[in-house]
Parts: C-alpha cells; structure tokens; sequence
C-alpha cells in the first residue's frame, strides 16, 4: 500500500483530495512494473486503462497508416497517461513502452464510476489536464504544421518539465534525440543544428548528454512562433 500511496498523492488528478481519500483510492490501483522495452499496451487493447507513473518513463507513439511510429510525447514520475480511454471506455489508439524499467499504478475503466461518484474533483482534475495538454499540443502543431524546425524544437523545450538549477532554467530531454527528432518530425542531425543554432545564439545552454539550460526563455518563446 505504500507505494501505491505515493503514486496516488504525487499525481495532480488526486493531489488535492484530502490524504484519507487519497489512501482509499490507492485501493483501487493495482502496482504494475515493466522492463526497458516491454509494452505496456498498444493500441486496439480491449481494456481501458489509467496508468500513474511512479518512476521511470514511457513511449507513447501512434503508427502512421505506412507503419512509420510517431512519438506523440512522452511520460514520467507523476504523469498520467490514457486519460480519454480511461473516460470513454473505448480502446487505445497508441502505444505505451517502456524506455526504462518503470513503475505505476493502474486504474481499469470499469471503477471510474465508483471513483468519479465518490470523488468528483478527480473528474475536474482531469479535464484540467487534458486542457492543458490540448493546449500544449496546439502550440506545437502550430510549429510543426510549418516547415520552421527552429520553432518546432522551441515549442518543444518550452513544453518540457523544467527545474532551476544554480539559477539556472533547466530541462532535460526525455528520450534520445533520434526520438525527439521523430516526434518533431524532422531528423536527428536536423534537430542536433537547430540546437547548436539556438546555443550559438545564446537562447540554451548545451549542458551535456540530454540536459539544456534555458538562457533566455523569452527568446525561445520568440522562436516557438513560425516565421
């Protein structure tokens, strides 16, 4: 129970419900651990599923009718990932893989009613994230529906989970650049330019391995809008 306790209360959906409610819903989860490059669920799955990170990250992709994968983003600690299934009840129309050995909590679709009735602000919590994700993702389909790369990967940086570090904005990217690249649908030597040119410009910093530091968070808003 421990540990389902702390993916319960770490996770945004349930953050604000009081500690005694959120220890009662931990009974509804069941604790899953996957290995690197297991698959967690893919599409067309007949069960709907909610799955709450407690550590590691996952993959989730879609495959283009030409059987291309598209990496639509990615999830860690505290992330929530199939909400609109979990709500619907209908089937995943995406991948979930493990990029690393992971652990969650999963909730199945058939206790959402007993939880929405009992806890009605999990419902709120959630629509608020799916707008927030909703609008994430319009900014970047506006980057990504032009032919700018450059406002595409700011897009990108500026929607990453950013910490500051001897005062310094920082965000690390989730996946490897091969990945990312897929995701922003250019290549990876593309993607590695851009980032050089963003450096050279004095916009990041390139910390090494997958760590940025954000220099100038105004000058990547400015980016982030195609030219």
């Amino acid at each position: 129970m421990a540990d389902q306790d702390l993916c319960v209360t770490r996770v945004p959906i349930f953050r604000g419900l009081p500690h005694e409610q959120q220890v009662e819903i931990a009974g509804f989860a069941r604790p899953v651990v996957v290995a690197k490059g297991e698959v967690v669920y893919a599409a067309g799955e007949p069960q709907s599923r909610l799955l709450v990170m407690h550590a590691g990250r996952l993959k989730i992709s879609h495959l283009t009718p030409s059987g291309q994968e598209q990496v639509v983003r990615t999830a860690t600690d505290g992330d929530v990932v199939g909400e609109r299934a979990f709500l619907t009840g209908e089937r995943p129309d995406h991948f979930a893989v493990a990029l690393e050995d992971s652990r969650m909590c999963v909730f199945d679709h058939a206790d959402l009613a007993d939880l929405l009735r009992s806890y009605p602000e999990i419902g709120r919590q959630m629509l608020r994230t799916l707008s927030d994700r909703l609008a994430s993702a319009e900014r970047l389909l506006a980057a990504v529906t032009s032919s700018d790369v450059t406002a595409r990967v700011a897009a990108y940086l500026l929607d990453l989970p950013s910490s500051v570090r001897d005062g310094v904005l920082t965000v690390r990217l989730p996946m490897a650049k091969k990945e990312v690249a897929s995701h922003l649908g250019t290549t990876p030597e593309t993607l590695s330019r851009r980032l050089a040119a963003l450096a050279r410009d004095g916009v990041i910093g390139l910390e090494g391995g997958r760590d940025l530091a954000i220099l100038d968070p105004v000058a990547l808003e400015r980016a982030a809008v195609p030219g």
